[in-house]
């Protein structure tokens, strides 16, 4: 039995989350995303793949720890969209977005758009809150 588009849009989601936001696996980028993907919200990195990678590498150096839980998932078949509610924790142990190593733990939550085409993510739109001191 073939999986319906709702099905594939919710498989390619999850991989993205577990591979990317629960293994810190930059290198799905490649994978998942098209070569033209557009991060929307890339927070001041290079809006594209290479940029989205550092971004995840950038993560991961800061916060060793993190692990991020799939809250919900919204799909619209129609345009290919997957909303993606999500919450995460890490402890902060290297400089991130210009604050400095606090050896805190923090909790995240947010949710990520993305949109898919030919099984390959090509933008994302995303929006988080950490708490960090800023």
């Amino acid at each position: 039995m073939s999986e319906t588009p709702a099905e594939r849009l919710r498989a390619i989601a999850l991989r993205w989350m577990e591979e990317g936001w629960q293994k810190g696996n930059a290198a799905i980028v490649d994978e998942l995303h098209a070569e033209d993907f557009v991060d929307h919200d890339s927070a001041g990195r290079a809006g594209d793949r290479e940029g989205f990678k550092e971004g995840i590498r950038a993560l991961y150096a800061a916060f060793p720890d993190f692990y991020a839980t799939t809250e919900g998932i919204v799909i619209d078949v129609t345009t290919g969209s997957v909303a993606v509610r999500w919450s995460a924790t890490g402890t902060q142990q290297g400089m991130f977005m210009g604050v400095p190593p606090t050896g805190k733990r923090f909790t995240f939550v947010g949710i990520e758009i993305i949109r898919i085409e030919d099984d390959h993510i090509v933008e994302r739109w995303g929006q988080w809150d950490g708490g960090l001191p800023g």
